[in-house]
């Protein structure tokens, strides 16, 4: 029989993830329902500030889409649904939504099973090169496509210089069309890298034994393939593929950018640029979020459960095939033809960028630094550099914190309600930022008349709210808070997917030794961690400095400006060098955000794709 060392009675034993009580001297059993008061105050503290920063403000925004003249009522939410332009405008929107993700679908599959399944020289690299596109937010992207595959672009210039085309005959054709086909191609061409990751991290999770044994019944490649392989792959699949639609559905820069306005979220987003706004444009709100929640809960819940959640996990490695000079060479062409069209908008942005001179000619007719210089000589392109560097640190700083509590609170405490803290921490992944955008207007709208009536705390509280809005004096706080809420999954799935590959034999070593809680975290979890915590940190940072659906609405005060409103502000301000200091603007965040994705993803390596994971 053990007993209780007599020199320790005065500390409190440890708890071991088994439900007993361990210290040097023994074992204690305890019930799992014992009060812990710290993983209770951390739960209150991540579970506060989704429900006061995501839930308050999407709910504000919902309610003020039913509301008539101070009562509850469904005319306006009667109007919108009847409203045959708002109807088109949202068929147009989940087209544009289904296409995408067909498209990126399709773009990401090959390369991920070829990489997967098979081993070639260089497929290191080539698969580091796919990541790439993800360093430009597509509406960037947008800026240089007109020269490049417009009606008198780059590409018709060239099929003309070699007898392809013939311009004296016929009108050239328009590649980007009536702007659906421009926005679907450039979407997905950012977006097919989360597709990627997903299926390889998919892929790479299925036991080959499967494959084998179909092989084995006589089953060929294809249809082992789409008969038991893609079956298995479907929860990673629509992980990504609900990430990329929702994203799709609601992204507001590119068509702005390429003048396709007849979709939903253009429309909210010209409504809520306004001082003054209907409810009408809350139904629409609420109809988009309706779309997007039902999506995610679909793709998480129903289609994307694990299938035979015991035997799916790889218990030994794929045996990877060889492939012949011949099987290389057609790997290299596959990756190689992604990564050229993939890249496209990247060199129109630098070439749209140092161009002094590019109309009507293939390449430009003439280089300068002009542009690139003039970004930090002018005070407004420099400040929302500044800006932008400055909110994404300030709002890093919340996710890690809160972040980093969420993941250990899931993955190593044994507080009840875990799951919930896992799904309302993954919840701003259902809600885009241009929803969360209209909560924070509807959270904010408060007019100074309506204020001067309120007595007490409440005319101090909502005098607070309105301060902080998109027009208050201190609005910057609202951006920072939205920038925090939108990256706050990535944080969470970086830290956990560390937290699960650390053995917590290590931690109850180190506190069977006597070190405590606080000790054993910092010395003995932190370091094994770190890789996870510098790369979910780096990736926080960098997405929340490109953040694009927050920043176009909640940025309305011009010395409070981010680049990426910058961007667009310089895009559609119809000056004569508009578009190349847009795109000076747009190289420098691009840079930005390749080397912070390249280190994320040395950090990282195969586990990066977690980060987008739902």
């Amino acid at each position: 029989m053990t007993t209780r060392p007599s020199g320790d009675s005065h500390k409190p034993p440890a708890t071991s993830h088994t439900g007993w009580l361990t210290s040097p001297g023994g074992l204690w059993p305890v019930a799992r329902g014992s009060f812990r008061p710290l993983p209770l105050l951390g739960q209150a503290a991540v579970l506060g500030f989704v429900a006061l920063f995501l839930i308050v403000p999407v709910c504000l925004s919902i309610a003020g889409g039913f509301r008539d003249e101070g009562h509850w009522s469904l005319y306006w939410f009667g109007r919108a649904l009847a409203d045959r332009l708002l109807g088109v405008q949202l068929a147009n929107s989940l087209a544009l939504a289904c296409a995408t993700t067909l498209a990126s679908l399709v773009i990401a599959l090959p390369p991920a099973v070829l990489r997967a399944r098979c081993r070639f020289t260089g497929q290191g690299a080539l698969a580091m090169l796919l990541l790439v596109p993800m360093i430009l937010p597509p509406f960037v992207g947008a800026l240089s496509m007109r020269h490049l595959l417009g009606q008198f672009g780059s590409l018709n210039l060239l099929l003309d210089k070699i007898g392809m085309l013939d311009f004296s005959r016929r009108l050239p054709p328009d590649w980007l069309g009536t702007g659906f086909i421009g926005v679907v191609v450039l979407q997905a061409l950012h977006l097919f890298p989360i597709l990627y990751l997903n299926a390889s991290a998919a892929l790479a999770n299925i036991d080959p034994a499967y494959a084998q044994a179909a092989r084995n019944l006589g089953a060929g490649p294809w249809r082992t393939f789409f008969g038991v392989t893609l079956p298995l792959m479907r929860p990673g699949l629509f992980a990504g593929g609900t990430i990329v639609f929702i994203w799709s559905l609601t992204d507001v820069g590119t068509p702005l950018i390429l003048g396709y306005s007849n979709l939903v979220p253009v429309t909210i987003f010209k409504e809520l640029a306004k001082s003054e706004t209907s409810p009408s444009i809350f139904c629409l709100v609420f109809i988009m979020l309706s779309a997007s929640v039902s999506l995610y809960v679909l793709g998480k819940f129903l289609f994307g459960r694990e299938m035979l959640a015991e035997s799916t996990k790889a218990s030994v490695a794929a045996e990877l095939r060889p492939l012949g000079a011949a099987g290389t060479l057609g790997a290299w062409m596959l990756f190689g033809a992604i990564i050229l069209l993939a890249l496209l908008p990247h060199v129109g942005v630098i070439l749209t960028a140092v161009s002094a001179k590019w109309v009507n000619t293939v390449l430009p007719a003439g280089y300068t630094l002009r542009h690139l210089k003039f970004v930090f000589m002018r005070g407004e392109s420099a400040q929302s550099i500044l800006n932008s560097l400055k909110y994404a640190g300030a709002s890093t700083t919340v996710d890690l914190l809160l972040g980093g509590l969420a993941a250990w609170l899931i993955v190593r405490s044994r507080v009840m309600g875990r799951t919930m803290t896992d799904a309302l921490a993954m919840l701003p992944l259902a809600v885009p930022g241009l929803i969360l955008a209209a909560g924070y207007v509807a959270m904010t709208a408060w007019s100074a008349s309506d204020i001067q009536k309120m007595e007490g705390l409440g005319r101090w509280f909502f005098g607070l709210l309105r301060d902080i809005g998109p027009q208050g004096e201190y609005f910057f706080v609202i951006l920072i808070v939205a920038y925090s809420v939108r990256r706050l999954p990535f944080v969470v799935r970086g830290v956990s997917a560390g937290l699960q590959q650390v053995s917590e034999s290590l931690e109850e070593a180190s506190r069977n030794l006597g070190a405590s809680k606080a000790v054993t975290a910092a010395r003995i979890t932190l370091p094994l961690i770190l890789a996870n915590v510098i790369a979910a940190a780096v990736l926080t940072f960098a997405f929340a400095v490109l953040e694009v659906s927050d920043s176009l609405i909640l940025a309305q005060v011009q010395k409070g400006y981010p680049i990426t409103k910058e961007i667009y502000t310089q895009a559609t301000s119809g000056n004569a060098d508009a578009t190349n200091i847009a795109s000076a603007l747009g190289l420098y965040g691009m840079m930005f955000l390749g080397g912070t994705m390249a280190l994320a993803s040395a950090l990282l390596g195969k586990r990066l794709g977690v980060v987008f994971r739902a």
